[in-house]
């Protein structure tokens, strides 16, 4: 049983998100530390695909490289609305192909096996293509909770084929998604695992991308990855990649971050108030009124401390990113805030535009 400071357990959680002072080379590093980097098309100052690597890299990455990633050299791939290394495929691909669909969806495919034919047909034949390019010929409707998942059913049998491994992603054009059977989109030649041990293998690389996460919790799937470690203060049960304990003392320092609402240093909630005493709620789906901090803000990190969260929004028709309020969640002291404003004329300087500081930006 490893028995770890606060200090320690944070120190470990933000080296294994890359948050440290150490900045890795390139997104394909970044992918496969991190394990996934989540797309969503919100952009009040950026997509969270490209500021999630901008967060780490910095001023050496170019939003291209991630294209380039994807769909020339084939190191990273797109599924289930994120972006993931090739090297995590093989385990993946024996979960998909192993795993037990709920009752719905198996009645849901096998009232629509003509069309879940003509769909695989048409990508053998004609593919790589875009949804709007396959014609519907769909038997039965799908329904989703709160309604109808839409008058188009080909996106909903393109998901329900790419979570069972039978297609993939290969692009996008803009916004929207280019698909391809997997026997072409996939490497040849991948190892082969059984579901148990792609299961294992897997929850060994989620313990890597967190550092240290809480036992047998859906908000890391860690499992009994790891070694068994306590946490002064803390009464959970916690597992730690050994590689990062063993790191520890090779400490390179911090320096400041400002994560998109998305990042996944963010997603498991309770860990961040356990170790970082930090309360994140994403306010985008609150109304207005109720909102603290902003509708889309991004947590600000000093070394292993959330300090506050960046309201701040990139204004495309004066192209200048506007700061309405930097909300200090610790009180900061004068170099730490000249730190802060520092990285937000960074991020501002990396989207090719002005920074504009509100009243509430400084």
């Amino acid at each position: 049983m490893h028995r770890l400071t606060r200090d320690e357990a944070r120190r470990i959680a933000v080296r294994a998100q890359l948050l440290d002072a150490d900045r890795p080379g390139d997104i394909v590093e970044v992918a496969e530390q991190l394990g996934a980097i989540k797309i969503d098309p919100t952009a009040t100052i950026a997509p969270a695909e490209q500021t999630i690597p901008w967060s780490r890299i910095g001023w050496a990455y170019e939003p291209g490289q991630l294209t380039k990633a994807v769909e020339t050299d084939r190191l990273l791939f797109e599924h289930q609305g994120q972006f993931r290394p090739t090297s995590l495929l093989p385990m993946m691909a024996a979960r998909m192909r192993g795993r037990t669909l709920p009752a719905a969806t198996r009645e849901y495919l096998d009232a629509n096996a003509p069309f879940r034919r003509d769909v695989l047909r048409r990508l053998r034949e004609e593919g790589p293509l875009l949804a709007s390019d396959i014609p519907d010929t769909s038997i039965v409707q799908g329904k989703r909770e709160g309604g109808w998942y839409g008058a188009n059913e080909v996106p909903r049998m393109l998901e329900l084929l790419e979570a069972t491994g039978e297609v993939a992603i290969v692009g996008r054009e803009g916004r929207m998604r280019r698909w391809d059977v997997t026997e072409r989109a996939w490497p040849t030649g991948m190892p082969v695992h059984d579901y148990d041990e792609a299961e294992r293998m897997l929850e060994m690389r989620r313990l890597q991308a967190l550092g240290i996460a809480r036992r047998k919790t859906s908000w890391s799937g860690v499992g009994d990855a790891g070694e068994p470690a306590e946490v002064e203060g803390s009464e959970w049960k916690w597992r730690v990649d050994p590689e990062a304990l063993a790191a520890l003392d090779d400490d390179p320092g911090g320096r400041v971050a400002i994560l998109n609402p998305y990042d996944r240093m963010l997603f498991d909630r309770p860990r961040l108030i356990e170790l970082f005493e930090f309360e994140f709620v994403l306010e985008q789906f609150k109304p207005k009124a109720q909102r603290r901090f902003g509708y889309f803000a991004h947590p600000i990190l000093i070394g292993d401390r959330f300090v506050g969260q960046l309201d701040a929004e990139l204004d495309k028709k004066k192209e200048n990113l506007v700061v309405t309020a930097v909300h200090e969640t610790l009180p900061l002291e004068p170099e730490e805030r000249e730190m802060v404003d520092g990285e937000i004329r960074d991020l501002a300087e990396w989207l090719g535009v002005p920074v504009v500081f509100g009243a509430g930006g400084r």
